[in-house]
């Protein structure tokens, strides 16, 4: 079993007015990098494998003190990039209700199925990401990898581990702080799946911690 230890990027130039980044390329702030900063000092001392991120830069920019403090190199990976939100990216909830209110509520009763339009659903976004935990596993069975991306993706497979349905992610999981770390052991129980489809894939050892309190 492998240990994950999962991090949201830092804050961006869109978080202030809640816009959905999606998959488009946002920079991050300054209050940012110094959460990417604290993420690089935790990563010193935890004896990590491989630091592994989307390739989206502020999930990259996030890791890199994380690359400096452990002369690990960085990995990245295009299957880890934030759900695409499609005519909602850039825009705040706000715009998207007045813009697209019918698209709104179908993605607000289901938002892991029902995806804005030109969008990702949640689904598809989990389908894609899975694989590359699966096959982390395989080269790290059992090691300490650090993952940086995105809340949605997140919190999707969050819940798909879980053996819960991804379409109440957002209630169940409605925020993951910036750089805040949530550690796993994957896979978990695999013996007993076959009999109990929805038993929980993972193991949950610490959901969002700040990382100046999060233990290694």
């Amino acid at each position: 079993m492998t240990t994950f230890y999962v991090a949201r990027h830092g804050e961006t130039v869109w978080h202030a007015d809640h816009r959905y980044a999606g998959n488009s390329d946002v920079a991050l702030t300054r209050h940012g990098l110094g959460q990417a900063a604290s993420l690089g000092a935790w990563a010193a001392d935890a004896g990590l494998d491989a630091i592994v991120t989307s390739t989206l830069s502020r999930a990259m920019r996030s890791a890199a003190p994380s690359v400096e403090t452990t002369g690990l190199p960085l990995r990245t990976d295009e299957r880890l990039v934030e759900i695409d939100f499609g005519v909602a990216e850039g825009l705040s909830p706000e715009e998207i209700i007045e813009r697209y209110p019918d698209e709104w509520a179908a993605f607000a009763r289901a938002p892991a199925t029902n995806p804005f339009p030109q969008g990702e659903s949640g689904r598809a976004g989990i389908a894609r990401a899975l694989p590359v935990f699966d096959e982390l596993v395989a080269e790290f069975p059992d090691g300490r990898v650090l993952i940086v991306a995105h809340a949605t993706l997140f919190r999707l497979l969050w819940c798909e581990l879980a053996g819960m349905d991804p379409d109440g992610y957002r209630d169940l999981l409605p925020v993951l702080g910036n750089c805040h770390i949530t550690t796993i052991v994957y896979p978990w129980a695999v013996e007993s799946i076959a009999a109990h489809p929805n038993h929980p894939r993972m193991r949950l050892l610490g959901f969002d911690v700040p990382p100046d309190r999060a233990g290694n």
